[in-house]
C-alpha cells in the first residue's frame, strides 16, 4: 500500500484493502493481525488509519498477541486514537479468544503426567499478569474433581492459606492434590517461598491422609514440575 492511501479514511481506500471488505471476499484466515483489529476499532483518526492505528499498537507489544490479551482499558486508552470504547472492544474480543482457547483445550480428566496437569490449568494461569494460586483435587484413581483459586496476588507472590486448601479437599472427598501458580516474569525457576510453601502443605496433607502429587509453576508455554525436578 502506497504512502498517500496511508492518510485516507478506509472507505477510500481499494476495496482489497478495506479489512472489512477484504474479509467479506476473501476470508478471515487472509487478514492480517492489524486488519483484525481495525475491524474492532471500526475507525482511526484524521492522520492515521485504524490499521496504522492497530500496527502501532501491535508493534508496542512487540506483535505478541498474548501479551496484548493481558492488558486492560487503562493501559490500552495510552495510545492516542483509543478510547474508552474501542479499548473495551479489543479487551472483550481477546477476552472471548482467551475462554475458546480454554473450550477447545484438551478435556483431561484423569491426571497420569505433569503434562496432564500443565494442559488443565494453561489457559487459566498462562496470561495473567499477576500471581494466582490454584490447586487441582483428585480421587485415588487422579481423576480431577474439582479444581479451585486458593488466593490471588501481586505481580511478584500470593499468600496461600493451607486451611483453606485442605477444608475444600475434604468437602469434595479429594485424596490427592495437584498444586499450580504462575510466574508472569516468565521465569520457571522455584523461590525459596515456593519451596517452603509446598514442603508446609505437603506435611500438612499427611497428618489427613491427602497426598500432594505436584507442585506445577506456569508460565505461557512451559511449566515446572516439582515431582519431575525431584522437589516433592
Amino acid at each position: 500500500m502506497d504512502n498517500a492511501n496511508n492518510n485516507l479514511s478506509i472507505k477510500f481506500w481499494a476495496e482489497d484493502d478495506r479489512p472489512r471488505e477484504k474479509l467479506l471476499l476473501k476470508g478471515k484466515s487472509v487478514l492480517s493481525d492489524a486488519e483484525l483489529v481495525a475491524i474492532l476499532i471500526g475507525s482511526g483518526s484524521r492522520n492515521e488509519t485504524a490499521v496504522e492505528l492497530s500496527k502501532r499498537i501491535l508493534q508496542h507489544y512487540n506483535n505478541d498477541l498474548a501479551l496484548l490479551g493481558r492488558q486492560g482499558v487503562k493501559q490500552l486508552t495510552q495510545f492516542k486514537g483509543i478510547g474508552e470504547a474501542k479499548a473495551i472492544s479489543i479487551v472483550a474480543a481477546l477476552e472471548l479468544g482467551k475462554r475458546r482457547r480454554e473450550t477447545d483445550a484438551p478435556k483431561i480428566q484423569k491426571i497420569t503426567s505433569a503434562n496432564d496437569a500443565f494442559l488443565v490449568m494453561q489457559p487459566i494461569l498462562a496470561d495473567l499478569l499477576h500471581e494466582e494460586f490454584w490447586v487441582l483435587y483428585l480421587n485415588n484413581a487422579n481423576v480431577v474433581l474439582y479444581k479451585s483459586q486458593i488466593s490471588k496476588g501481586g505481580m511478584t507472590a500470593t499468600v496461600v492459606d493451607t486451611r483453606i486448601i485442605f477444608k475444600q479437599a475434604l468437602e469434595h472427598n479429594a485424596t490427592a492434590l495437584i498444586l499450580f501458580h504462575n510466574h508472569p516474569s516468565g521465569n520457571l525457576t522455584p523461590s525459596d517461598a515456593d519451596k517452603s510453601i509446598t514442603k508446609k502443605i505437603k506435611e500438612a496433607g499427611k497428618t489427613l491422609d491427602i497426598l500432594v502429587l505436584d507442585h506445577l509453576i506456569v508460565t505461557e508455554k512451559s511449566f515446572f514440575s516439582f515431582a519431575d525436578e525431584g522437589l516433592l
